[in-house]
């Protein structure tokens, strides 16, 4: 398998995660991949048309995209059960959103600041995109802290890998104030050697 991937994609940083996790790292081969939004890398889409990274390339089939599919795939083909059954996969599920609705705020973000004009910036939507985080993070502050500290599984992964980008990209928001008990869990989570494996490089 083939993976079209870029070392600060936090949505690669998921796949990453879970092939550390999983043992199947030597099973794929990574293909760095330059795209945006507004400038798409041209041989990334002719297998994934959204010309987004992460994309897996298979030989049993057409080209997985985007993360999520992608990490199911593989906690499928390793027997992994990363994702649970009954409502432990729904819980599962669910976290796995937020994280992912995380991240979207995150990039939005970023994007606005390195790719939209400064003229043509707009300060609101940027707050708005912060508002998203920050009410997320404090729902897994609240509701979720205990579910994150179980048997590591997909929302864990997930949840890990949208605060370290936070952190990486955003890390003067300040997402720990308020949210002590998601904190010390990050704290802990982030040691872990597929954690720690899949650092981006410095900004």
């Amino acid at each position: 398998m083939k993976l079209s991937y870029s070392k600060t994609s936090p949505y690669v940083r998921k796949v990453m995660v879970l092939l550390h996790e999983t043992g199947q790292l030597a099973d794929v081969a990574l293909a760095d991949t330059a795209t945006t939004p507004i400038a798409p890398d041209d041989s990334l889409i002719s297998r994934n048309p959204l010309g987004k990274v992460p994309a897996l390339e298979r030989p049993d089939g057409p080209t997985l995209y985007d993360s999520r599919v992608i990490c199911a795939y593989l906690d499928d083909r390793a027997g992994a059960k990363l994702y649970g059954k009954g409502q432990h996969r729904w819980d599962v599920l669910t976290l796995e959103a937020t994280a992912d609705g995380i991240l979207d705020a995150a990039l939005l973000m970023v994007y606005e600041g390195k790719l939209r004009p400064e003229d043509k910036r707009m300060d609101a939507w940027v707050e708005g995109q912060w508002g998203k985080i920050a009410r997320a993070c404090a729902t897994l502050n609240t509701r979720w802290v205990s579910q994150l500290s179980g048997p590591v599984d997909m929302g864990q992964i997930a949840v890990g890998c949208a605060l370290a980008y936070v952190e990486f990209r955003l890390g003067d928001r300040g997402w720990r104030t308020g949210n002590d008990a998601l904190a010390a869990w990050f704290k802990t989570f982030e040691s872990r050697p597929s954690m720690q494996a899949t650092r981006p490089p410095a900004a």
